[in-house]
């Protein structure tokens, strides 16, 4: 698969709105860019890869095994920094780096343990290497603070503790140097302060030549100095050494941190493109919850079936606006490969148009679309797509200059394995020749076996669709009384434009109407109010079979309802039945058992009980028997079934070959009789006013004109040219 899907295309289908909708279901900004930047993906393995990820995601969230958390930090940067030879990284970084190992290799484990129900997500894993050698390391010398731990070297271990003496004996000589002062009198009432970051004394400024140490600032007013005392002057020129000591220490151990994990910095590069994956993977299932979205049946059969399709950009804005979003089914295929969509303008056929091309896209991006789940696709390697008025100021084109190029790259790149999807079609230029030169597209992408899609107003393309075998009218209702659309697109006959219906609705005066209507041809009229007078006895129609299908639903909910009252009452009869059975056979043994006891009573013998009991007993026990016949155990009872199933089976197949011999026979004397027809109907002269029809349609007309193969048929409103073999004959004509 070789997929080819233009950016004018995606930008035709406003697929970046799509994407900036899913992007927000992202955690990190990693993962919002990568998904703005997702294209149509190539390659039909890769495709039903990313497919059943989402599926799976989106699986989970029905199910107790959640897909664990994934969120990341953007380790980039640091990773590119720490590929550097002789380089380090902070100890952040370094923190961040090894919470991208953990997730995901908690990720690796959790999808291992529940590889039945994430087996895409497994095998994804299954790709990057299984290692906690990153994040121990890591540990072992960073703290959860990120601190360098004091273990992580014996050197750096001394330093410290050096410091933490050296601050003590600060502390203390401060604290000697400051009760001496206080015991003088030379401190102002704050005593002591701090600055740049170290203790001083605040002595009053006329004792400041009495206290020995190192003046480091006065007071606004100039009656506070701020002295260091001499004592804890050398302390901390020893505590700063120590501190540059530890920093460089510190400096020491992180590169020899960095040089232990840049061996594995393909490795995390690979962690961090995982956890973008999932991310965007997430993403896209979360959008799927939001929209009902659902992963079609993706057949080889060359089928596009979309069942109460939505569009979804127009289903977030309805939804926001709490407006309800009507429902499409359209479908595609070998007897249905183009359908020409026809009627006034705001009825909803460019949305229609639309929401394929857009939902097509979303899928073959990796994105489950909002459909029924019985819905079925195909990947298509082409889509292409004329869409609203691409008028080119740059290039200097007109809109028609514009379409006909567009048409000549259709042309180009149209073939068996393409989408097209064209919104008024034709148009731009003299309806007359336009209408003739879109006809004749229309019979190319027809010849190229192409699938698509196309609008228009142009009466001469629809009726082409009529006589074209594969391709299919349809139509967006409109309430016949009021005009207002319904949005619900009708497959099978073409749409009247209700063009001077709309302007007398919208209140153009009937003088300026009718002008209108004598000016245009007799024909054209004639026959847009015959397509409107069908479309209006449609829809009355379709009122009246959706009111008997409610009533249909509600009768058969009745007679569900009945049928199960009916069968709780045969269940309650039976178990009555089966009581009653019991009982009566408990009397009929108790009855038999008081006869043998008065018996024995009367006569007192003993040996006539026994011999009267056994032989009752051995009665009831054949009775039971036949009843409730035994499994064969015996060998020789095994073999007796064996010979009796034998003898049904032989029986059986002699029965089925008789019924196979007359069965043949019977179909020799159909094809006989097929053939004799054929004959006689390819004998048969077609005569002037003869009914007909065309092969595999239901509409009747009669011959107006023969010429040799060729005949003109009569419809009524129209007529239609064909050969003879493809008619049949209905009714010969009347003499």
């Amino acid at each position: 698969m070789n997929t080819n899907i233009s950016e004018k295309t995606l930008q035709d289908l406003e697929f970046s709105t799509v994407l900036q909708h899913v992007s927000e279901h992202c955690i990190s900004g990693l993962g919002k860019e990568s998904v703005r930047e997702i294209q149509p993906i190539i390659g039909r393995k890769q495709l039903f890869i990313e497919l059943h990820l989402v599926n799976e995601y989106v699986s989970s969230f029905q199910s107790e095994n959640r897909v664990p958390n994934h969120g990341y930090d953007n380790i980039t940067e640091s990773v590119k920094r720490l590929a550097i030879e002789n380089s380090h990284i902070e100890t952040d970084a370094f923190l961040k780096i090894a919470t991208t190992s953990l997730t995901v290799n908690e990720l690796m484990k959790f999808f291992k343990k529940f590889k039945v129900q994430f087996p895409t997500f497994f095998e994804l894993s299954q790709k990057i290497e299984f290692t906690t050698y990153v994040d121990d390391e890591i540990k072992k010398i960073i703290d959860i603070s990120g601190e360098v731990k004091n273990n992580a070297s014996s050197d750096l271990k001394q330093i410290r503790r050096d410091i933490n003496n050296i601050r003590g004996k600060i502390g203390a000589s401060f604290s000697s140097a400051l009760s001496k002062s206080i015991a003088l009198g030379y401190l102002d009432d704050i005593k002591e302060t701090v600055v740049d970051n170290q203790r001083v004394l605040a002595v009053s400024a006329m004792h400041r030549r009495k206290v020995a140490g190192s003046l480091l600032g006065s007071s606004k007013s100039g009656n506070i100095v701020y002295i260091a005392p001499q004592a804890t002057l050398a302390y901390s020129r020893e505590f700063q050494n120590l501190v540059y000591e530890e920093k460089q220490e510190v400096i020491r151990i992180l590169r020899t941190l960095s040089e232990t994990v840049r061996p594995f910095t393909p490795l995390l590069e690979a962690y961090l493109n995982f956890l973008v994956h999932t991310d965007v993977v997430g993403a896209k299932a979360k959008y799927a919850r939001e929209m009902n979205g659902v992963l079609p049946l993706i057949t080889k059969e060359k089928r596009v079936y979309f069942k109460n399709a939505y569009h979804p950009i127009l289903w977030r804005k309805n939804n926001a606006q709490e407006v309800k979003t009507i429902a499409q089914s359209i479908e595609l295929n070998e007897q249905q490969q183009i359908i020409v969509i026809s009627g006034p303008n705001a009825g909803g056929k460019s949305i229609t148009l639309k929401t394929i091309g857009l939902l097509q896209v979303m899928l073959q991006s990796g994105i489950l679309i909002p459909v029924d789940e019985r819905s079925q696709t195909y990947i298509f390697d082409t889509i292409l797509t004329d869409i609203g008025d691409n008028q080119s100021i740059e290039n200097q084109l007109s809109t028609y200059s514009y379409r006909l190029k567009n048409m000549r790259n259709f042309l180009r790149k149209c073939n068996e394995n393409t989408l097209f999807l064209i919104d008024e079609f034709g148009t731009g230029s003299d309806p007359e020749l336009g209408g003739a030169l879109a006809e004749i597209f229309l019979e190319e992408f027809y010849e190229k076996k192409a699938f698509g899609i196309i609008t228009t107003h142009y009466s001469n393309l629809k009726v082409l669709a009529a006589e074209l075998e594969n391709v299919t009218n349809a139509n967006m209702q409109f309430d016949e009384r009021s005009l207002e659309p319904l949005y619900k697109l009708f497959v099978g006959q073409a749409g009247s434009s209700f063009t001077f219906e709309v302007a007398q609705k919208n209140g153009i005066p009937f003088r300026i109407i009718n002008k209108a209507k004598k000016r245009v041809e007799t024909e054209k009229v004639r026959l847009d109010k015959t397509i409107s007078k069908l479309q209006k006895e449609r829809s009355r129609l379709q009122r009246n079979s959706d009111n008997l299908e409610k009533q249909k639903t509600k009768g058969k909910e009745h007679l569900e309802s009945l049928q199960e009252k009916e069968d709780k009452i045969q269940s309650k009869l039976a178990g009555f039945q089966e009581l009653y059975d019991n009982n009566q056979r408990m009397l009929s043994l108790g009855r038999k058992t008081n006869e043998f006891l008065n018996k024995y009573f009367q006569n007192n013998n003993k040996k006539e009980l026994n011999t009267n009991f056994n032989k009752w007993v051995a009665d009831e026990k054949v009775k039971y028997a036949k009843k409730n016949p035994l499994n064969p155990k015996t060998k020789s009872q095994k073999q007796k079934a064996k010979i009796v199933e034998k003898q049904l089976k032989q029986v059986i197949e002699k029965v089925e070959k008789e019924v196979l011999e007359k069965v043949v026979e019977v179909r020799k004397e159909k094809k006989k009789e097929a053939v004799k027809i054929a004959d006689e109907k390819a004998a048969y002269e077609y005569k002037l006013n003869d009914s007909v029809r065309i092969i595999d349609t239901n509409s009747v007309g009669t011959i107006d004109k023969i010429d040799k193969k060729n005949v003109v048929i009569n419809y009524g409103v129209f007529t239609t040219k064909t050969s003879v073999n493809k008619i049949e004959l209905v009714q010969k004509a009347k003499k």
